[in-house]
């Protein structure tokens, strides 16, 4: 007889879109008296739908939230880097209280350093731009995770070496969403969970015989997928991620159904 499993489920953030005027409006207004902006509003909405649907472990945040950490790099303008990096942190300090509040043991999605898009016009050297700015990150995400957000989930364009290498850890996790085979390669070496959408999994199999993947994340699983996971994996490696890019109201309630497989 056919047994059924229930995969986890896990959150890696989202992109919701930008508020129409009277929504945002009627947010900010239930919101009187705490830190509210059209990006604490994203985060919100990033974030309470996986919980409504029940995502085990909910992630806030995504690459929207380039714009606050920009706005916390002194150093920077417009895009240019002019001077000493350094983080002041006290508006993501607050964005920080708000995920708690709203979830306990929540994670926080961010753009990868690269992701910025800053230029350096001040260092002028490579390595100590990358020291720069990853040190001005490692600020940001422990202030947020003293605060109470569990972890962080750098997503990337393309991950890097250096990035990975100055913050990679055990509450750092890093996500690229569409990885060639060189990424994924890269990434393995320093970090042996991985999060896949289902059309790159081919790819990361075929890496299996040369690292080491402990945990597989599987952005928009399907039955397919789970079983060709399955093929080097046991059950309770395999998990069930999402990554909302969309407007979709159903979005992760989908990503829940599919974590219930026969085995």
């Amino acid at each position: 007889m056919a047994k059924r499993f229930r995969l986890n489920t896990r959150g890696f953030g989202g992109e919701p879109g930008v508020p129409e005027v009277a929504a945002l409006a009627a947010w900010i207004a239930e919101h009187k008296g705490k830190c509210a902006d059209i990006l604490t509003y994203r985060l919100d909405r990033s974030l309470a739908p996986q919980i409504e649907a029940g995502i085990m472990a909910p992630c806030a945040g995504g690459k929207f939230y380039a714009e606050r950490i920009l706005a916390s790099l002194g150093g920077i303008e417009n895009r240019s880097a002019t001077g000493e990096l350094h983080a002041e942190t006290h508006t993501i300090i607050e964005d920080a209280a708000g995920i708690v509040v709203r979830k306990k043991g929540a994670w926080c999605a961010v753009p990868a350093p690269h992701a910025l898009g800053i230029r350096d016009e001040y260092y002028d050297d490579e390595m100590e731009w990358d020291a720069a700015i990853c040190g001005a990150y490692r600020t940001i995400l422990r202030d947020m995770r003293d605060i109470g957000v569990d972890g962080h989930v750098v997503i990337c364009d393309q991950v890097t070496d250096p990035e990975l290498i100055a913050l990679a850890h055990q509450k750092v996790f890093f996500f690229e969403p569409a990885p060639d085979r060189e990424s994924l390669a890269l990434l393995l070496e320093r970090q042996h969970q991985v999060a896949i959408h289902k059309s790159h999994l081919r790819t990361l199999m075929s890496l299996t015989d040369e690292y080491t993947v402990q945990k597989l994340f599987i952005i928009d699983p399907d039955p397919q997928a789970i079983a060709l996971a399955r093929t080097h994996l046991d059950p309770d490696q395999i998990v069930a991620g999402g990554y909302c890019t969309e407007e979709d109201a159903t979005y992760w309630k989908g990503i829940v159904a599919a974590a219930e497989v026969v085995l």
